[in-house]
Order: structure tokens, then sequence, then C-alpha cells
């Protein structure tokens, strides 16, 4: 009698990311975001913005900060299409003959950088602080929500004046040019931690009620490790709405900011640095000087907060 057969080996892993990659291409939001035109430019625009930004040093036609290859011959050029513009500059010069183009493709990485780190600031702020007050409650709660009720009375820009005027009085105005960067993120987080903040204590009081909550209690976790790993990640999808359309209120605060002298300093300019320098030149026919940081300002603004509404109706459960 013939000895039976052996069985077969079990089916190997390897599929399981091929899984996971089929479920990600059918997911509602992919078809969502495929489904509408404007998304995908805002969403290519975006994209396009960050990758000249960041790829700047390698594809801006001149270093706007050698100051060997700066000539003041060279200031206030118009375009290239104008009558006396100069093929080595595309967009014209600024009042220090500096290429214009390279200038904004310079300027907006740090007004990116600024823009990202201050959200990414406030977030873990407001984050930390809302899980608090809604896993704890009580007088914790109460301490919590009274500041940012406090915060909330408060503009942006008056906050950031606020810090920058303390940061001069502690630093001085040359050391405080070194740590402008610091000080703009550190002022901008201070002014929007209080929308995370509401936002996370809200469903952190919803999730701490459920069963899977109380369950972890039960067996001792610790308080701490079930607010990061199960309570957290259930609370994260307006977090991810909120820190999209911050990020494009950041941007334009930042350049605010920089336009009223208490931003980036000159030498490191940001695009609202930039528009604040072409504003004194604005009137005399130089227009190029300010238009041109402010078109590139209003599109990477523009393509930034329509991502944000989308993700905001495609997380929300209403809408679907």
């Amino acid at each position: 009698m013939a000895a039976p057969a052996a069985p077969d080996p079990p089916p190997a892993r390897s599929g399981a990311p091929k899984r996971a990659l089929a479920r990600a291409l059918d997911s509602d939001l992919l078809h969502s975001f495929l489904r509408s035109r404007v998304t995908v430019i805002a969403a290519l625009g975006t994209l396009a913005c960050v990758a000249a930004a960041f790829l700047s040093p390698w594809i801006a036609p001149h270093d706007p900060f050698d100051l060997a290859a700066i000539s003041i011959l060279d200031s206030r050029l118009p375009p290239v299409w104008l009558e006396e513009g100069d093929a080595r500059f595309l967009f014209g010069t600024d009042d220090q003959g500096r290429d214009l183009l390279s200038g904004i493709l310079y300027g907006m990485r740090i007004s990116l950088v600024v823009g990202v780190c201050s959200v990414a600031a406030a977030a873990i702020l407001g984050i930390a602080l809302g899980l608090i007050a809604g896993y704890f409650g009580g007088r914790t709660d109460a301490l919590i929500m009274r500041i940012a009720d406090v915060q909330l009375t408060f503009p942006a820009i008056l906050i950031a004046l606020l810090v920058d005027g303390a940061a001069r009085g502690l630093f001085g105005s040359l050391d405080r040019e070194v740590y402008a960067f610091w000080i703009l993120i550190f002022a901008l987080a201070l002014s929007f931690w209080v929308q995370y903040a509401r936002t996370v204590r809200g469903s952190t009081m919803v999730e701490k009620s459920k069963d899977y909550v109380q369950a972890a209690r039960v067996i001792g976790i610790p308080a701490p490790v079930i607010m990061v790993r199960h309570i957290l990640p259930n609370v994260m999808g307006p977090v991810l709405v909120i820190a999209t359309l911050n990020l494009a209120i950041a941007i334009v605060t930042e350049a605010t900011l920089s336009f009223l002298g208490v931003g980036m300093p000159p030498t490191q300019p940001s695009l609202g640095t930039l528009i604040a320098t072409g504003n004194d030149f604005l009137y005399s026919g130089e227009w190029w000087i300010a238009i041109f940081p402010g078109l590139a300002l209003a599109l990477l603004v523009l393509a930034v907060n329509l991502l944000g509404d989308w993700l905001r109706d495609a997380l929300n459960p209403k809408l679907r």
C-alpha cells in the first residue's frame, strides 16, 4: 500500500504586503481623492511647491546668499519679458541685485519649515494637554480649559508680538536675529495649541467611557499607556484635519509677522520678508519685487487649504 502523500507546505506570507496595498488602493479615501479633480490639482501643486523649495540649492539659478555673486549694478532689473530685462534673471532682481526667482525658492523653503515645525509643536502640546484634560477630568481639566479660554482671547499675531518683544528684551536685537527661527516657531505653536487640546479633550471624554478603556483599567494598565496606545489612535482623525488647515494659517501668519518686521530677518528671508522688501518699491514702478513672492505665497496657501478642505470632508462620516 502506497504511503500517503506529504502535506503541501503552508503558503508564504509574502502576499501580506500586496493585500495591504490592495486594501489601500481600494479604500474610500483614495477613491474620494481621485474623484476630486480640484484636490488632485491641489495635491500636485503642493507637491511641486515643496519639491521646488527643498531642492532650491540645486535648481535655483543663483544663490541669493552668496555675496560674492551679487552685484548692486543688477539691482531692480525687471522680468526677462520686459524691455530692460536680463536673461539671467527670469523674474527680475530685488533692490540688492539678488535673483528674485532664487529668492522665492529659498524663501518658500523657510516658510514651509517654519509652518511645519510650528504646527508639529502645537499639535504635540495640544494633544498632550487634551489627553490629560479629557482622561483625568476634574480640577486638571478645569485648569487646562481655563488656560485655553484665556489663550483664545488673544489673536495669534498679538501673541507672536508679545513673544518677540520678550525675546528682544531677553536676547537683545542682534542675538534675537540668531534665534529668530526658533522664536517664531515657539510663538506660532503657542498660538495654535488650543484647537488641538479642545478637540482631543472632547474625543477623549467619549473614548474613555468605552469598554476597551475600562478593560485596560481593570487589568492594571497605567493611565499614560492607555492614553497613548489606546485612546490616541482613535482621536487622530480630527487632529490631522486641524493640522492640515493650520499649516496654511501658520504660513500666512509667519509671512505677516515677517512683513511687520518681527519674523525672519533679512539675512534669512522668507516669503513675507521678500514681500516686505518689495513693498518699499511697489509705488516706484518695481512691482515685480513684491508681486511674485505674493503670488507664490497665495498659490502655496491655496493648495494647502484645498487639501485641508478635502481631508475634512473625506474623514467626516456624515458626508459618506
